[in-house]
């Protein structure tokens, strides 16, 4: 019998066999409760989820909700500032002061004003000084005083550069007013600083008292230089900082608004409407006679000259708003030897060119007012009535109208009428 063949296969050639599925006989029995128990926590954590997400939600339209009323009734107010300048005095008001400083200071870091070239146009042209009829004034008038021109700054003057050019309206043909024009350093050699000179003797200082600075009232002068001022109104100027930036106090119409700090620069109007600047608690005190005292940080010129330590940017003394090194719009008030005003204003200014500009004008004392352009204002006034005043700016680089003072303002403000 032959032999018996298997047919067998190599197993490398056998394919692979099928994958074990378990069948729902050989699965652990499952804890019905323990899965019930977790469906219970998932819903649960989707509720508290749901209703976190709907308590955020509400919470953000009802700030949402507020902050655009705030800001609505902010932008809406009474007064003459820019839809602009409204919302950035929102946002300072509303906690945001540091942050608005900070993209300011980033902002004119990285802008600062051309070096070297000239001013277009050259030095400009006061106002011609228009006669406003007999105010107060002796019968036989003695000649009012002139200022001394200027020294320029820069290496190379231009025409007219320093020189006091008589403006506003005359006293019995005599000018009070006069303005004169300089680079205020050797670098900047396109930007002009203003300057004026105001025979305080001839003149008499209002502080008027602005919807929100200081807000408060009700006031005798008020946001705006009323009509009937108008026949003896020759200039007006912008007040300081604002109250919580400007490290001292304001006082007016017997109401102490911010209690007044001894050793800050202070502006003070008399009842007799004189105006001086200088240190409270060393050449003021309060009294009787003292109608206003508006405060703004420490003097910038004292003794005739610029003040130690201008240059170490104190933010203690000087502010800390942009701080001394940054070159903005500027102004400062003050005092010759004999009590008359000196103001300087104008763009592209630091702490020490400001200082130096005063003294360079003849301050003996001096003091920092507002800046930034939307605050830096000067005008003379023309005219006698509402049809025919009309306002002069110190520098037609003045970001404001020439009629930023008779009509509602915002902020507090210097008036000087003719005795």
């Amino acid at each position: 019998m032959g032999p018996i063949l298997v047919n067998t296969i190599p197993e490398t050639l056998l394919p692979p066999p099928a994958p074990y599925v378990p069948t729902a006989d050989d699965r652990p029995p499952v804890d019905s409760s323990r899965r019930e128990r977790r469906a219970v926590t998932l819903a649960r954590r989707r509720r508290v989820r749901r209703r976190i997400r709907r308590a955020f939600l509400a919470v953000l339209l009802v700030f949402t909700v507020v902050a655009a009323w705030s800001l609505g009734h902010a932008l809406l107010a009474p007064g003459n500032d820019p839809a602009g300048v409204k919302f950035v005095e929102w946002v300072r008001d509303h906690g945001g002061g540091s942050a608005v400083d900070r993209i300011e200071a980033w902002w004119y870091t990285n802008h600062e004003p051309r070096r070297g070239g000239t001013p277009q146009g050259g030095i400009p042209k006061a106002k011609p000084p228009v006669r406003a009829g007999r105010v107060a004034a002796p019968a036989t008038p003695a000649r009012e005083p002139v200022p001394t021109n200027l020294s320029p700054i820069a290496t190379t003057p231009l025409p007219n550069e320093g020189v006091w050019q008589p403006t506003g309206k005359l006293v019995d043909g005599q000018p009070v007013i006069y303005q004169t024009f300089l680079r205020p350093d050797t670098v900047h050699t396109s930007l002009v600083t203003g300057a004026v000179w105001m025979n305080a003797h001839r003149l008499r200082a209002v502080l008027h008292n602005g919807l929100q600075l200081p807000g408060g009232g009700p006031w005798s002068s008020g946001p705006k230089i009323e009509p009937s001022d108008y026949p003896v109104l020759a200039a007006a100027f912008n007040g300081g900082f604002r109250l919580n930036a400007s490290r001292g106090g304001y006082y007016t119409e017997t109401k102490e608004v911010k209690p007044l700090v001894d050793g800050r620069a202070s502006l003070v109007i008399k009842n007799d409407g004189t105006i001086s600047v200088g240190q409270w608690g060393r050449d003021f005190h309060m009294a009787a006679d003292i109608a206003s005292v508006r405060q703004n940080l420490d003097l910038v010129v004292d003794g005739g000259h610029p003040v130690p330590g201008l240059l170490a940017n104190d933010h203690s003394r000087w502010g800390a708003t942009l701080g001394g090194k940054v070159y903005v719009w500027r102004s400062g008030l003050g005092v010759d030897k004999d009590g008359n005003l000196i103001y300087v204003g104008g763009e592209g200014l630091d702490i020490t060119t400001l200082a130096d500009v005063l003294a360079r004008a003849g301050a003996v004392r001096a003091m920092e007012l507002d800046i930034n352009s939307e605050w830096v204002s000067f005008y003379t006034y023309s005219g006698t009535g509402p049809t025919d005043i009309r306002g002069n700016k110190l520098l037609g680089s003045i970001q404001r109208p020439a009629d930023r003072y008779l009509k509602d303002g915002t902020r507090d403000f210097v008036a000087l009428m003719l005795r």
